[in-house]
């Protein structure tokens, strides 16, 4: 018998023994854990192949992609409209967008960051007496990943920016295997819809051994990033925008797959409709910003595009104009009724446009 190069299900097969201690009752939701290995037969290529249960998974995904078809394209339409008018459109949209979505996500997940607090965590590096540092960088990260570079199946440890310790003992195993397993279990269902293999790989993360304390929003993110397929405008899938139904968890992969699509759509639909309002508002900022000369209106205007929120450091720092320009003209804009002061404060505020 030839020689099998070790296969994506070596990890996931250590789940069997945590599943004898399951409940029968939850049997039903136990569809992605593997079975035995059987024999294999002496004519197979050296090299990593799907293991039966892995095949098993994987067909379950495909029934449910079937029985979702009609959905399915419904929402991968809507996405691509996104990625048609994120092309489109000001570079500063998608930063926006990935702004927001990383925001709504740590609602999810129940750190509750804001869409202030964020943007001055990635701006100006400022947190307040009672932020978790840890959570705003968790956020932050997300944003990054959200707004562009390569994605998570080319190097999902450098994605995650997870990397194995140089001191971990003999027996330790590799994060690395695990994303690689991972990885490679993805790699077998490529016939699947983008959208659909995100939403197996979402379900799968913690059996592949990849959770951690913040892996919500990492496999969030890298289910986004997944799920946008070659999309050159949208390079992630809004998934949270307007509630994170889509991301909850039970059931079969076919009430999964339902639950992701519905989520999906009322995501890029609001996603949408966000795009709808900032563009209605540079038009009127634009006009009413005619009078003004120098560089600050229109870089402070582009500033406000990109950023949901904005402080007068942020905008200083972003726009290289001086504090007294970007005061001078942030206090016109308001009176133009252009932006909204939010805070109500003296100090600290924080404008926003008013669309």
């Amino acid at each position: 018998m030839k020689t099998q190069a070790p296969t994506s299900s070596g990890y996931f097969a250590d789940a069997l023994a945590t599943a004898e201690e399951v409940d029968e009752t939850s049997e039903g939701d136990l569809w992605f854990l593997p079975g035995p290995i059987d024999d294999e037969p002496d004519d197979l290529p050296p090299g990593p192949r799907a293991e039966p249960r892995e095949i098993k998974v994987i067909d379950d995904w495909r029934s449910a992609e079937a029985a979702s078809a009609a959905r399915l394209a419904r929402v991968a339409g809507r996405l691509g409209a996104l990625d048609d008018r994120l092309r489109r459109g000001p570079k500063g949209w998608r930063h926006r967008l990935a702004l927001l979505e990383a925001a709504d996500l740590s609602w999810f997940v129940g750190d509750r960051i804001g869409a202030d607090r964020v943007a001055l965590w990635i701006s100006l590096r400022l947190s307040g007496v009672h932020d978790d540092t840890g959570a705003l960088a968790g956020v932050g990260w997300a944003v990054r990943r959200l707004a562009g570079g390569p994605g998570p199946e080319g190097d999902l440890s450098a994605f995650l920016d997870r990397r194995d310790p140089e001191n971990m003992g003999p027996d330790a195993e590799l994060f690395a295997d695990r994303a690689d397993n991972w990885i490679d279990l993805m790699a077998q269902a490529v016939d699947l819809h983008p959208i659909t293999r995100a939403c197996m790989g979402f379900h799968l993360w913690s059996l592949a051994g990849l959770g951690h304390q913040g892996d919500q929003i990492e496999k969030a993110v890298t289910a986004a990033r997944i799920a946008a397929g070659d999309g050159k405008g949208a390079v992630f899938a809004a998934l949270a925008m307007g509630g994170a139904g889509g991301l909850r968890a039970g059931g079969p992969p076919v009430s999964r797959l339902a639950r992701w699509l519905d989520g999906m759509d009322t995501a890029c639909l609001t996603a949408m409709r966000h795009l709808d309002d900032i563009e209605a508002w540079t038009e009127r900022a634009k006009a009413a910003m005619t009078p003004l000369s120098g560089r600050t209106p229109p870089a402070l205007r582009a500033v406000l595009t990109e950023w949901p929120l904005i402080s007068a450091p942020m905008a200083e720092a972003l726009t290289g104009a001086s504090r007294a320009a970007v005061q001078r003209n942030l206090a016109w804009m308001e009176k133009q009724g252009l932006i909204r002061e939010m805070t109500g404060q003296g100090r600290y505020r924080m404008w926003r446009a008013a669309i």
